[in-house]
């Protein structure tokens, strides 16, 4: 098992460095065609995952679908494995378009120039990996030991759900965000952009771009939709 995880995480880790070291080494404004060829090879990618999800099920590739799965009490064989991943994935796909939106306002109202959006996607998409990925793994680990944690997580989603219900169409104030007001607090940060650069240097001493401001905010944000991936995709399945 320890095989599989090492080399599925250096998958991902290749394919993110050839986005940014590659593809997208110089800055540049990413055009809708781009974004849209893009998208294609990262869902395609996604759901061509499934072929290794059924075959390594169906044949106990390296220990894989060898204990019971505590949402159903099944163990999984590869449609079952399969069918929970595409289930999972559509999920998970569903619940990022709210990254989207969020993402999209943190971008206007810093007024990000196009230019720079790539790098700040990168790292949040970065981040939202690796968010999600350490909040599905403690998640796993609190759950198998007390149950009812689960009842919390989904009370929460159901919290955010009527939170955003209940904000729709209202104008949000990102002036008075408690972590942005938190960041400038503790941290001198400049009025200009930098190129990419998330620090500058400004008579002589080294502060923060608004561009850090950004990607700090999308952290923040990767962090919050983390906490919802957890009960959406243990209703679906606790096979890490």
């Amino acid at each position: 098992m320890t095989w599989i995880w090492s080399g599925f995480i250096l998958f991902v880790l290749l394919m993110l460095a050839l986005d940014l070291g590659v593809f997208h080494r110089k800055a540049h404004v990413v055009t809708l065609k781009e974004a849209l060829t893009w998208s294609t090879v990262w869902v395609a990618l996604g759901l061509s995952f499934s072929f290794f999800v059924y075959y390594g099920y169906e044949n106990h590739w390296l220990g894989l679908g060898s204990s019971v799965d505590a949402v159903d009490g099944v163990i999984n064989d590869g449609t079952t494995a399969t069918i929970k991943y595409l289930t999972g994935y559509v999920v998970e796909k569903s619940l990022s378009v709210d990254n989207i939106f969020v993402i999209a306002m943190i971008f206007g109202f810093f007024a990000v120039p196009a230019l720079y959006q790539h790098r700040v996607l990168f790292w949040g998409i970065f981040g939202a990996l690796l968010m999600r990925a350490i909040f599905i793994f403690a998640g796993i680990a609190l759950i198998e030991r007390f149950n009812w944690v689960l009842y919390v997580f989904g009370a929460f989603l159901l919290l955010t759900g009527v939170k955003m219900w209940w904000a729709a169409g209202k104008e949000p104030d990102l002036e008075s965000n408690p972590a942005l007001k938190l960041l400038r607090r503790w941290m001198p940060v400049s009025k200009n952009f930098d190129g990419e650069k998330f620090f500058t240097v400004e008579n002589g001493k080294r502060i923060a771009t608004p561009l850090f401001l950004v990607i700090a905010l999308v952290g923040l944000t990767d962090v919050i939709f983390a906490v919802d991936s957890i009960p959406a995709i243990f209703a679906i399945t606790m096979d890490p």
